[in-house]
């Protein structure tokens, strides 16, 4: 009874690695499932986060009996499955953002969930890093007055990109990143508050000289419902070696009575080191020097995982037990996130301002 969590991860890259560890370190976690296509990368973390169970089967794990909650850490475009088949065994489900990569399988999973009643939150991990957290306190307070504009940016290197890419050609970095601030906005401006027009321009180069269907700079002014216009951008272009160990990013706001302005550049903790400095997301490409604090999902320090990522997961599992509610985006948020950027991609292909919903 001091342990009523099994849970299971889905996929055992390099987020779901995570959240195996991390739960594997909850006190409330008394069963751990993983599964991954490839069993080598399985039995690895298995081993490492001394799981229960391992396989290459997700529906093993989904519907095995000692597990009653689910995380899905698959790439991108193998969301929808085994969120429908843990919502159909009445199990939770967290799963990592994009909630689909199109607006059909992004419907199919909400009348799932509408038909099983179920639980489901989307890891947008932004929300638990801890300067967002700050700026979410002083809306609440509402202390910059009516917002009538604003402007998130989001710059990592290209070294990144193509990792993210080559695991699926379809996470553009529109659709996988830019929807994190897409999701920021959103949520600091209110949900009654949302995207009515885009305009949107890119500019291609390096990524589809490589084959891939993304723009290395895309640049957005989204109109919201009640008049706000805020612009957005992101370059996931920038140099291999370029010192960002993750998103280097800056949210502005303002409003009638205030402006609150975020720096996360993370230029205020620089490392240089002639040994190398390993990166967090991309296997065997390291930097010399590091703008520490930019890995997206956070750092391992002393012995334990610190960040964004770290607090989303705790959070989720103490949810689970407790029933408080938490920051997590949900469903409806996250197709509304979707829509956002896929119209975003709409206006850059046709160069024609687009209208919400689409």
């Amino acid at each position: 009874m001091g342990k009523p969590l099994g849970i299971g991860v889905i996929g055992s890259g390099r987020i779901g690695t995570l959240r195996a560890r991390l739960s594997s370190k909850h006190p409330s976690v008394g069963f751990l499932a993983l599964s991954d296509q490839d069993e080598t990368k399985a039995k690895q973390l298995a081993d490492t986060c001394q799981a229960d169970f391992y396989t290459t089967n997700n529906d093993e794990v989904i519907s095995h009996p000692q597990v009653n909650a689910i995380f899905v850490s698959t790439p991108e475009n193998y969301h929808v499955a085994p969120i429908i088949r843990a919502l159909e065994l009445g199990k939770p489900v967290l799963v990592e953002k994009p909630l689909a990569m199109n607006l059909e399988d992004a419907d199919q999973v909400l009348r799932v969930l509408k038909e099983t009643n179920g639980s489901l939150h989307i890891g947008y991990s932004r929300r638990f890093k801890e300067c967002y957290l700050r700026a979410k306190e002083q809306m609440n307070h509402q202390r910059l007055g009516k917002i009538v504009g604003g402007h998130a940016r989001v710059y990592n290197s290209r070294s990144q990109a193509f990792s993210i890419l080559k695991r699926d050609p379809h996470a553009t970095p529109v659709v996988d990143v830019l929807t994190y601030y897409v999701d920021l906005m959103c949520w600091l401006l209110e949900d009654q508050c949302h995207p009515v027009e885009i305009i949107a321009r890119g500019q291609a180069g390096i990524f589809k000289e490589a084959g891939f269907g993304a723009d290395d700079v895309t640049w957005a002014i989204v109109t919201f419902s009640d008049g706000a216009v805020i612009n957005l951008g992101i370059s996931y272009a920038l140099p291999a070696k370029y010192p960002t160990l993750g998103q280097s990013d800056r949210l502005e706001l303002l409003g009638l009575e205030g402006t609150m302005i975020i720096d996360d550049d993370h230029m205020d903790h620089l490392l240089y080191s002639d040994k190398g400095i390993p990166h967090a997301y991309v296997p065997d490409h390291a930097v010399n020097m590091a703008f520490l604090g930019s890995n997206t999902a956070g750092d391992w320090a002393c012995g334990d995982f610190w960040g964004p990522l770290g607090n989303e997961t705790r959070s989720w599992l103490d949810h689970l037990v407790t029933g408080q509610a938490t920051m997590h985006c949900n469903p409806m948020q996250a197709r509304k996130n979707l829509e956002t950027t896929l119209a975003i991609e709409k206006a850059v292909a046709t160069g024609m301002p687009v209208r919400l919903p689409l």
